[in-house]
């Protein structure tokens, strides 16, 4: 334990060398500074990237039709392909891991959406009750599509909160009627959506009813599922299956990539997660090195302070002073030290990401730099077993003077 003695003689040590040690100071600090801004901004990067993930289930598959580029089976290429009913049928029934799975119908031509005197422009989607999942869409009032709705051809309608401020001002909107192209639709549920503005401007109706009033016959634009806990492999071979199980309803070659296109949401999110760890591991490398750099000056400055204390620590020796108690005073003015930049540094880090996150607009790459309570707490042990290792070297030499030497030491 460190006696007042103790402490009384390191200050006075720290104070008769105030240039050296605050230029020691600096160079922890400065690591110290550096690590935790490259830590929150590694942050910023991942929130920035989460951010576009916000809106799209990340275990889910996404199917569009296209066009077939090359020729199979006699047929020419540039048949458009079209998706219908049965194809989710096919899906549901016959492909394994399929957790959630809808399809979407888009009403042609030009939508007009009224409530009384109010008539506006929104995005109408058609879809089945399991979009929800998909779209990560979060009901605030009411229920969203159920499969009663389909099956009984309902014209039922779930309106964004947008849509409802515009159309409905303060009044409730659950139990009333929009008309959809002249068509009257019941509002049964109101939904936020963490995709923004333009996701909250949009309208759910049943794909069945849509497709029925509207001359939709069968077809369908899109089919999206979800794979539950499914990994890249897992995901890749069953998007491989559904692809091959669309070539034989719609006779095209499996491997032809305009025919239809997969995108993998399970894929493209682990890119992510790979890619952030290896940013992740980069900022700790970099920063951890500068953090180094200035434990390296402490080490060679108490090197130096050893040497020139030399005769002071023969005499402490000669005294009685035991090995251990002369390496636990080097050790304890060198934590000291680090432990006191350090914590300036940690400050000076936390007030600059501070600063960025105030003045930085947020985009869909950098968002929120931040660090949290652990990268606090590890920085801090980090601290401490920076100063230790600084002062263990000079201070197992100053242990190994001998007292003789010292006293002959000019």
């Amino acid at each position: 334990m460190l006696d007042l003695d103790t402490w009384q003689e390191i200050l006075d040590t720290v104070r008769k060398n105030k240039l050296r040690t605050l230029l020691t100071g600096f160079s922890v600090a400065w690591g110290i500074l550096i690590l935790v801004v490259l830590l929150g901004s590694g942050a910023g990067l991942t929130h920035g990237v989460e951010y576009g993930f916000r809106d799209d289930a990340t275990n889910s598959i996404w199917m569009r039709s296209g066009q077939t580029s090359v020729p199979w089976k006699g047929l020419r290429p540039g048949r458009a392909v079209q998706f219908t009913n049965e194809d989710y049928d096919v899906v549901r029934s016959g492909v394994a891991g399929v957790e959630h799975l809808t399809s979407r119908f888009y009403i042609r031509g030009n939508l007009t959406v009224a409530y009384g005197s109010e008539t506006s422009s929104f995005d109408v989607r058609c879809v089945h009750p399991d979009h929800l999942h998909l779209e990560r869409t979060i009901i605030t009032e009411g229920r969203f599509l159920n499969p009663p709705d389909l099956e009984e051809f309902r014209k039922v309608a779930v309106i964004g909160v947008r849509i409802k401020d515009q159309l409905f001002k303060n009044g409730p909107a659950l139990g009333e009627y929009i008309k959809v192209n002249g068509v009257p639709f019941r509002v049964v549920g109101v939904f936020t959506d963490e995709g923004g503005e333009g996701e909250m401007e949009r309208i759910y109706l049943p794909i069945s009813t849509a497709q029925r009033t509207f001359g939709g016959a069968n077809r369908v634009a899109m089919i999206m599922m979800t794979v539950g806990n499914a990994s890249v492999a897992e995901s890749q071979s069953i998007a491989r299956e559904v692809r091959h199980r669309m070539a034989e309803r719609h006779d095209f070659d499996p491997d032809d990539p305009r025919a239809i296109t997969i995108s993998n949401a399970v894929e493209a999110f682990q890119r992510f997660v790979n890619l952030m760890g290896g940013i992740r591991a980069f900022v700790w490398v970099i920063g951890v090195g500068t953090l180094l750099a200035g434990v390296v000056g402490v080490s060679n400055i108490m090197l130096i302070a050893v040497k020139e204390r030399t005769k002071e620590i023969g005499i402490r020796k000669a005294l009685g002073a035991t090995p251990l108690s002369v390496m636990g005073l080097v050790m304890q003015e060198a934590i000291l030290v680090t432990a006191i930049a350090g914590y300036f540094g940690l400050t000076g880090g936390v007030a600059v990401l501070e600063l960025m996150s105030r003045n930085l607009t947020d985009s869909d790459f950098f968002r929120n730099p931040e660090v949290d309570l652990w990268v606090a707490v590890s920085a801090t042990l980090l601290l401490i077993l920076a100063g230790a290792v600084a002062g263990f070297f000079p201070a197992r030499r100053a242990a190994a003077i001998r007292p003789v030497d010292a006293l002959r030491d000019e």
